[in-house]
């Protein structure tokens, strides 16, 4: 107790506690796109990238995050976040001794144990063993020392700093900021807890058995929230270029692979691996695919991934009413969005995916062509957005490296189009079409019946997204307002007409000047 006091005071002392708020400050003035708030301006890129550096191990993972917001930052920036990999020094012999006892009490269970790390990052580091009782070799995932304590206490430093800078944002930079915060927390919070990760292995296994990726298989008896231990998974990283073209294997092949594994993961399952890197990705000696860490797993709901088909879908087919609904589900467009405007936004965004465009262009232009187009709409992009942006920039660079005149768009895209009907469902043959729709007739029977009795007695509720129901209380707001001013003013002048001066008349005519005034200035009712 009194050691993680003294943890404690460390991580907030004034110096680093500074060095967060300077962060946070910088992020919000270029999200905003502002010169200067009160004394301070933007960190430049450069300094941004030693701050982060100077934090450790929980903003290095935040970096990740925020180097795919395309929408907060400008490409400077980006490049310099892009640069940060989470890559730390090995632990000391001393600390890797007190992580090793503490995950594993009995250390004979290991016949063998290198203590040379295979690799280090700012969560922990894997080591190779041998198991005593059966002899496989393992690797050994060591969680560093008190790197659970430290993140709580960033994830607590930020949400204090959050609070303080509430009053300055708006609506729509508010849930931006708070929605990558809320994202970062919940899966930083996972990646330091082993037996979440070892939970996310199993899962992963169970939900994608018949991929044809494969994964490590953990061992469990040997598993503790402070260590992972799992099967040794020989292989070649898939950015490796010189040792990939030694293996035989068809790398366009392994392309479309990770395409439809990707899509079953993010628009079929929604349950997906939320770090995806080329560390993270192994090529073994017959070409099969092995997939690594499992300490960032995340969820899209089942509403997110029909908006973001259905917004593909609409790209493709030109629809423009299915696009803005499909955008607006998503998020991504607000309700304060100027409809008159988003036609002209929405052919704008068939342009881009027009095919001449798309031959000549790549998957992060095709991104920047969407944000330029809708930079003049209030507009954000949830984190569920971020994850298939970044998805697809991990596609589009491996295949560059192996495949000439590889393009992100023509060579992605039709695959992922060829995967909307399974997607959807809609890849059904038309008797087993049929009957599906017969077999769900009695549940839509009585579903549209208890719609009807619900709002006979008064009781039926509409649910409505939060954006929307923002919208709307706001628009109430504002008319509450006009009708109260209204009937103040009115009351006032009925009041200095009822009064005996002469001067009362002229003040019960300005009252009235001003009703009328109010009411033009609302307008007509939307």
């Amino acid at each position: 107790m009194i050691n993680r006091f003294f943890i404690a005071i460390y991580f907030c002392r004034p110096q680093r506690s500074y060095a967060v708020f300077r962060f946070l400050v910088t992020v919000f003035l270029l999200f905003r796109r502002r010169q200067r708030w009160l004394i301070w301006t933007p960190l430049t890129p450069d300094a941004l990238v030693d701050n982060i550096r100077s934090l450790g191990a929980s903003f290095l993972k935040l970096a990740q995050v925020l180097a795919t917001r395309a929408d907060f930052f400008d490409q400077d920036y980006l490049q310099a976040l892009r640069q940060l990999h989470d890559r730390m020094p090995a632990m000391s012999e001393k600390n890797r001794h007190r992580a090793f006892q503490r995950a594993f009490p009995a250390p004979e269970v290991f016949a063998e144990f290198n203590e040379q790390p295979l690799a280090s990052a700012s969560i922990g580091q894997v080591h190779k063993a041998i198991l005593a009782d059966s002899g496989k070799t393992v690797a050994v995932k060591l969680l560093r020392e008190n790197i659970q304590f430290q993140v709580r206490i960033d994830i607590l430093l930020l949400n204090l700093f959050l609070k303080i800078f509430r009053p300055l944002f708006s609506d729509q930079t508010r849930h931006s900021i708070e929605s990558v915060l809320r994202a970062f927390s919940q899966v930083i919070l996972q990646e330091v807890s082993m037996l979440q990760e070892l939970a996310n292995m199993e899962n992963f296994s169970q939900v994608y058995a018949e991929s044809g990726v494969r994964f490590p298989t953990p061992y469990k008896e040997y598993c503790s929230d402070y260590a992972l231990v799992m099967s040794f998974e020989e292989g070649i990283r898939i950015d490796d270029v010189a040792a990939m073209q030694k293996l035989d294997v068809t790398f366009s092949q392994l392309i479309q692979q990770l395409v439809i594994f990707y899509t079953e993961q993010m628009l079929v399952k929604g349950y997906f691996h939320a770090d995806p890197h080329p560390g993270n990705l192994l090529v073994s000696p017959d070409g099969e695919l092995i997939l690594l860490d499992f300490g960032m797993v995340s969820r899209i709901p089942k509403s997110m991934r029909q908006a973001m088909i259905y917004a593909v879908k609409a790209a493709y087919e030109r629809n423009f009413d299915l696009l803005i609904s499909a955008t607006r589900k998503m998020g991504v467009l607000t309700e304060d969005s100027d409809y008159a405007t988003l036609s002209s936004v929405a052919e704008s965004l068939f342009d881009v995916f027009d095919s001449e465009h798309l031959d000549s262009s790549s998957m992060q232009g095709l991104a920047f062509g969407i944000l330029d187009v809708l930079h003049d709409q209030p507009f954000k992009l949830p984190q569920d957005v971020i994850y298939v942006m970044r998805v697809s920039s991990l596609i589009e660079g491996l295949g560059t490296q192996y495949i000439e005149n590889f393009n992100g768009i023509k060579d992605i895209l039709p695959i992922l189009k060829e995967s909307l009907p399974r997607a959807l469902g809609e890849d059904r043959l038309p008797l087993e079409k049929l009957k599906y729709e017969l077999l769900q007739l009695p549940v839509t029977a009585i579903k549209a019946r208890k719609v009807i009795e619900l709002a006979e007695q008064g009781d039926l509720v509409v649910r409505m997204a939060p954006a929307d129901r923002q919208y709307l209380l706001n628009q109430i707001g504002k008319h509450l307002r006009t009708l109260s001013l209204l009937i103040f003013y009115l009351g006032l002048a009925f009041y200095f007409q009822l009064l005996p001066q002469s001067w009362a008349i002229y003040l019960s005519i300005g009252c009235l000047l001003a009703a009328a005034i109010t009411i033009l200035k609302k307008g007509p009712v939307k």
